[in-house]
């Protein structure tokens, strides 16, 4: 397989994952960073997709940790080897997986940040005011928390997705995968304020996305990312705060506050309870924390 024939096996399988396996954006540029990395890789070695053996791909885990990439990091570009050349055989444009027999990265366990209920309050209440992009900023925050969203479900929801007098909203997560959450009274307050007074000024004709920006095009996660970034140190919050660690502080609020691991895995949409499980190690530092703080023999 030469040059031309192994990056266009790569965009079939890149269109595979996004059409067949519906990946999101986000998750596609990750595979198209690490696969472009490994071509390259290959390229240096004159080698072709078809022809990477085991050597190869233990070759370039080294080049990863020798450029500084966590293993962390290699893991997730060895996953995407694996879909490649697992793929690869399938479609019978290759005799061989050469990634078969490589062990993954050990990862030291992390455990997801979180805020504490306070400065969760702080951060929803930062944006004051009746300014229209603070209105939205406010209902953005209060729903992302109330549902525990991922930023992708937030900023992609339609306005099909919402029955704000049921008091639900349907997110799709990774997949495509469409679950049904219940939110609030209060983020059901703002959402209303910014569909009623600020949307309709916004939006163009056709327009499906709830959260726009002044132009009336949908708001980006980096746009997003930017707001919670502003909105945290007008909180005072000094430490810096990413949006996923609202929809990690909705899971730990959850179980602190005695709510069944079940249901939190459902709310979350994890496929699997032991992705819903690391918030119990969490809570148990939370809880541990707490006590050393106030109880009288802690």
């Amino acid at each position: 397989m030469d040059t031309v024939a192994s990056d266009r096996a790569v965009d079939a399988f890149l269109a595979h994952l996004r059409v067949e396996k519906g990946h999101s954006p986000h998750t596609m540029e990750g595979y198209a960073r690490d696969l472009g990395r490994w071509r390259a890789y290959l390229d240096e070695e004159s080698v072709g997709l078809d022809q990477a053996e085991l050597m190869h791909v233990a070759g370039f885990l080294v080049h990863l940790a020798r450029e500084g990439l966590s293993a962390r990091s290699q893991a997730r570009a060895l996953s995407a080897l694996r879909g490649l050349h697992g793929w690869l055989v399938r479609e019978r444009l290759a005799p061989a997986d050469p990634t078969e027999l490589v062990d993954r990265p050990k990862l030291a366990k992390r455990l997801p940040k979180v805020l504490t209920v306070d400065e969760v309050k702080r951060l929803l209440s930062a944006p004051r005011g009746d300014k229209k992009n603070r209105i939205r900023d406010r209902a953005m925050l209060h729903t992302m928390y109330a549902a525990g969203l991922r930023v992708s479900e937030l900023v992609g929801l339609d306005l099909n997705d919402l029955n704000l007098e049921a008091g639900f909203l349907s997110a799709f997560g990774k997949g495509r995968k469409r679950r049904i959450v219940p939110i609030g009274e209060v983020a059901k307050k703002h959402l209303g304020r910014y569909l009623g007074e600020v949307r309709p000024q916004w939006s163009k004709p056709g327009s499906r996305a709830v959260f726009l920006t002044s132009r009336g095009g949908p708001l980006t996660r980096q746009a997003f990312w930017k707001n919670v970034k502003k909105y945290a140190a007008e909180a005072g919050i000094t430490k810096t705060v990413y949006p996923h660690e609202l929809r990690h502080s909705f899971a730990t609020h959850l179980l602190i506050g005695g709510a069944d691991l079940r249901v939190v895995q459902t709310l979350l949409g994890h496929a699997d309870i032991a992705t819903t499980q690391i918030y119990t190690h969490v809570t148990g530092e939370r809880l541990h924390d707490l006590m050393e703080r106030h109880h009288p023999r802690g």
